[in-house]
């Protein structure tokens, strides 16, 4: 009985691990020599209500802070350090928020509850994205680039829950993941963004 104990208790050791490993940020650490093998400049993603489209090719020079973002997750309130970052840095850096329901149902609504629930709640005055998918057979082409490095040229990345950050440069590279846990007001993502 012992022997069993021991094989559970490290194969839930196992799993914390690389729980761990898989949640932690990457950065790139020279993103000037890094080049993505496809232009994230010619990315484009329509808007929350559908009437317009955001094509990439209008952020060059800018930083991108590209969100998965849900309504009813424990880390929805990041959406107000969202709109705080967008307000600090708002002459160099552009938020992104792309609302996806592929983890716990936690972003269930139609895009008039999305976009009324963002205004109400956070004042939320940057781009919302249509509803997505961030990972699987329906994966977003803007998703596919972000975590694939065949397409990127920098790293794979695995988009685990909500509120997952990834910051490319004013050159279109991807310079860094941040999983839900990092902040927006966070420094670790702070330096990222002024560095």
């Amino acid at each position: 009985m012992k022997k069993v104990w021991i094989f559970l208790a490290s194969g839930a050791v196992i799993f914390a691990l690389k729980s761990c490993i898989f949640s932690q940020s990457k950065s790139v650490p020279n993103p000037a020599a890094v080049q993505p093998t496809s232009d994230f400049h010619s990315l484009k993603l329509t808007s929350l209500d559908g009437k317009d489209t955001l094509h990439f090719a209008s952020l060059k020079g800018k930083k991108v802070l590209i969100v998965n973002t849900a309504s009813e997750c424990g880390y929805t309130p990041q959406y107000e350090e969202l709109e705080k970052l967008k307000q600090t840095m708002k002459d160099s850096l552009v938020i992104i928020g792309c609302p996806c329901n592929q983890f716990g149902g936690q972003e269930p609504g139609s895009a008039e509850q999305i976009q009324s629930f963002c205004q109400k709640n956070y004042g939320v005055s940057f781009f919302l994205s249509e509803k997505l998918d961030v990972r699987g057979d329906k994966q977003h082409p803007v998703y596919q680039w972000l975590t694939q490095k065949s397409r990127n040229g920098a790293l794979d990345a695995s988009v685990n829950w909500n509120f997952n950050k990834f910051l490319i440069d004013g050159n279109g590279k991807l310079q860094g993941y941040y999983p839900s846990k990092v902040g927006p007001m966070s420094a670790e993502l702070l330096a990222a963004i002024r560095g």
